[in-house]
């Protein structure tokens, strides 16, 4: 099966990899704000314009890419009304094959400086499905993973 996925939505900056993901209506829970599952599943739809776009280094990684390890840590609400969120992605840790990729998440039009709402983690593993074992990161794919880790962060949990 061919994947196709070029519509970048993303930004690069000084933080990180910045994306916008709307939030949608069944996001929320019976309290009104995203519950649990939901923001695992847009912590990944955030990492999907970062690392699998066509024309990415680490593309090819969607072929074969395995979350080995997830935290999640909620330091305030997020709701419906404050999307979309604004997740801020980076590299916490670099290895020959995976990597952490740490998580800031904020309401729409937050300070980028203002304390994020979640911090999460997920270290994810380079894997070669034919041969069913883990694969080596390419000097490609780590050299582009590597322009987006932070120099005060080389932890594999949130701050």
């Amino acid at each position: 099966m061919t994947h196709v996925l070029n519509e970048d939505s993303g930004t690069a900056t000084a933080d990180g990899y910045v994306v916008k993901v709307p939030v949608r209506w069944s996001d929320m829970d019976v309290y009104q704000h995203i519950n649990h599952a939901r923001m695992v599943t847009l912590l990944e739809e955030a990492r999907i314009p970062w690392l699998f776009l066509d024309g990415r280094p680490t593309a090819s990684l969607r072929d074969g890419c395995l979350v080995a390890d997830l935290h999640v840590r909620y330091q305030a609400q997020l709701r419906h009304s404050e999307g979309p969120i604004e997740v801020t992605m980076y590299v916490q840790r670099l290895r020959a094959v995976d990597f952490t990729v740490g998580y800031e998440v904020r309401p729409a039009g937050a300070d980028p400086e203002s304390k994020p709402a979640v911090v999460a983690s997920t270290q994810l593993v380079a894997f070669d499905v034919g041969a069913q074992r883990v694969a080596r990161l390419t000097p490609e794919q780590k050299d582009y993973l590597d322009r987006f880790r932070r120099a005060d962060d080389t932890s594999a949990t949130p701050r």
